[in-house]
């Protein structure tokens, strides 16, 4: 399953495959579309005014499918949020009185033809990732790192889907053994360590903590593999082999260098900056 955050003027839209087609984070889409500060009150209020669209979230009807629980990566770890495909939320719009709804439908539209795009010539999806983290202010070097620490961590997801893990709950467990290993943290614990709140973690890593990062997940794989370790046990075990090779690595260059890897630093204020600057060019 493939995650990603899109932007709609400027709000981040969280956005998965699943059986081959977009499902969108219902409460964001209402967030966009209204600026509710309570999105998931503002949607309970709409399905007690439009009971047909409650219908639909209980049990769909003709070409439309309910809204499904889907995992997302969320500050706290993988969790299943409601999501709602491009026909599902075509008929939320519906419900929602907001000027936004038609260029959100257009902007609907070309999402799913990025998603042909992309299917079809798979470096186009890279293209855009790099576009928007370079709108974000981001650093070309910083972006390389980051594309390849994407690359790497699907390597492993796609590694632990061959040795018999599918539940996402897994993939969490697994994550937060080798972050643990590596840099003495769940990912929970770290998001609390940068003061972060729904951002992604990984977007607010600095270089020497992305490569740890990739060191300790690829170091999970090889050895993984070289086990042929199986269902969860096995690759728990290897999860915190993994991380501690990157926990080992890290610690060496602590003594050496002095200076601790795992710092407070976050890019929340190179993103806010980068977006008051869009602000002033519109």
């Amino acid at each position: 399953m493939i995650s990603k955050i899109a932007l709609f003027q400027r709000k981040e839209i969280r956005k998965t495959i699943h059986n081959g087609e977009w499902w969108f984070v219902i409460t964001d889409i209402v967030a966009a579309l209204t600026d509710s500060v309570d999105p998931a009150n503002y949607l309970r209020n709409m399905r007690k005014r439009d009971t047909a669209l409650a219908d639909l979230f209980d049990k769909g009807g003709g070409q439309i499918d309910p809204p499904l629980s889907l995992p997302f990566q969320t500050p706290g770890g993988i969790q299943r949020i409601l999501a709602w495909n491009t026909e599902g939320i075509f008929r939320l719009i519906q419900s929602i009185p907001s000027p936004k709804a038609e260029p959100f439908k257009r902007w609907l539209a070309r999402v799913g033809y990025e998603r042909i795009q992309e299917i079809e010539n798979p470096e186009i999806a890279s293209k855009r990732m790099r576009a928007i983290y370079k709108a974000k202010g981001y650093s070309d070097d910083w972006i390389e790192k980051r594309m390849r620490a994407i690359a790497i961590r699907d390597e492993l997801t796609d590694e632990w889907k061959k040795r018999g893990l599918k539940e996402e709950r897994e993939y969490a467990i697994l994550t937060a053994e080798i972050s643990k290993a590596a840099f003495g943290m769940t990912p929970t614990e770290y998001v609390a360590f940068k003061n972060l709140q729904r951002e992604n973690l990984r977007d607010h890593m600095t270089d020497l903590e992305l490569i740890f990062s990739m060191l300790g997940e690829a170091s999970t794989t090889e050895i993984a593999r070289n086990r042929d370790a199986r269902g969860f046990e096995e690759n728990k075990d290897a999860a915190h082999d993994g991380g501690s090779v990157a926990g080992e690595a890290r610690r060496d260059l602590e003594r050496k260098s002095g200076r601790k890897v795992s710092t407070r630093e976050n890019y929340l204020s190179l993103t806010q900056s980068a977006s008051k600057a869009r602000k002033k060019l519109k």
